[in-house]
């Protein structure tokens, strides 16, 4: 049960505990020994998207009439945390298998499915989804890229910016306004393949404070021609509501992250206390310690029990976008809290790169912020009051 001795959820059946297995030996095998290297060049090296294609990881809960693994959201689920257990949530395997592809199962049309997914399933393609502006944030109304209807082809103009992939993907939904008169009617969703088209330009991979291994860069469109097939779904404007229907879940696979943190800081931490002495005595043995990682340990079983119930519901389709909200608010600040602790345990050394702590604590603070801020959780949360 680990640390947390939180009982296995009800979803978390045999077969998956079998890909579960499974998963944690590739990511063992053929990511955990680069994971320093991917950290000091920005990026995760290419040839990993295959080898996870090749072994069923790419596109796990897309049906196999598509090319992926055919299972559920609890397949991305058993990727999350292994991925923050084991310290290489920076591959942007997530964003690709859970937030991008959906969008092309749950909203684009049945040539779009067998066009595409096959080829996010194997790895060839590398998604990303382009949301953020310079000037916009979490208010996605406000976006200035434009899709310029001519003929049988849309042309893009505009820029984006903190796009997680972004050096690497080949394969990038983008938001755009198809017609800015409308406001958020007026915005749909375009694919780029990357490899197909002129006038697209990558701007630097950005200097972020955490997440170092994950390619987050600039986009730059330059009258990008793009086929009009390529809009995701039948009809133009229909892009803000297709938003609006994934993120209950992107939320959630915020909150799944920040827990396999938490509980990776609390697993580091106790083993680092009962090593270390001070004064003559371990850590451990010291009434302040024992209090704070008793406060840590209770936040941290609430958390987990709330996740696999949030999980749970949405594999029954009843995430409502209000607990969404709440999970990634509560997990991220659950989250923040718990790896500052850990890391005031570890004294001097937790401030230093070499121990995981540190980078956990770096890498946490941009969970507040991403996928909506949490101001904006609090703002959705306060509508179902």
């Amino acid at each position: 049960m680990g640390v947390l001795q939180v009982e296995r959820p009800a979803w978390m059946t045999e077969d998956l505990q079998v890909f579960d297995g499974a998963a944690r030996k590739f990511l063992e095998r053929e990511c955990l020994p680069h994971s320093e290297k991917w950290i000091k060049q920005q990026h995760v090296d290419r040839d990993v998207w295959r080898k996870a294609g090749q072994a069923g990881l790419l596109c796990a809960s897309t049906p196999e009439e598509y090319g992926g693994a055919g299972g559920t959201f609890a397949h991305e689920a058993v990727i999350i945390d292994h991925l923050g257990q084991l310290g290489i949530d920076g591959w942007g395997i997530v964003l690709h298998n859970a937030i991008v592809a959906p969008y092309i199962f749950h909203c684009g049309s049945e040539e779009q499915k067998r066009r595409w997914l096959p080829r996010l399933a194997s790895g060839d393609l590398v998604a990303a989804i382009a949301m953020t502006e310079p000037g916009t944030g979490s208010d996605l109304q406000s976006i200035k890229t434009t899709a310029r209807r001519d003929g049988n082809h849309y042309v893009i103009n505009g820029s984006k910016t903190f796009i997680t992939n972004g050096g690497t993907a080949n394969f990038i939904i983008v938001v755009v306004k198809t017609d800015p008169t409308q406001g958020s009617k007026g915005t749909s969703l375009i694919v780029v393949e990357t490899d197909e088209v002129e006038g697209f330009r990558r701007g630097r991979v950005l200097e972020k404070i955490g997440q170092k291994a994950n390619d987050t860069a600039e986009l730059f469109f330059d009258e990008v021609r793009v086929p009009t097939s390529n809009l995701i779904g039948m009809d133009e404007g229909r892009g803000f509501i297709q938003l609006m229907q994934q993120l209950p879940q992107e939320r959630l696979i915020i909150a799944l992250q920040a827990m396999a943190v938490i509980e990776r800081a609390l697993e580091t931490t106790i083993s680092y206390v009962k090593e270390r002495k001070a004064f003559g005595k371990q850590i451990i043995e010291f009434q302040n310690t024992q209090f704070k990682l008793a406060e840590c340990k209770t936040e941290a079983t609430v958390a987990k029990v709330f996740c696999n119930h949030t999980t749970g519901l949405l594999l029954e389709g009843k995430l409502d976008p209000f607990m969404a909200s709440m999970a990634k608010l509560w997990l991220s600040e659950v989250q923040c809290r718990v790896v500052d602790e850990c890391l005031q345990l570890h004294g001097g050394y937790g401030y230093m790169n070499e121990y995981p702590i540190a980078r956990m604590y770096a890498d946490a603070r941009v969970q507040k912020i991403y996928g909506g801020t949490n101001e904006i959780m609090k703002v959705l949360i306060a509508r179902s009051l």
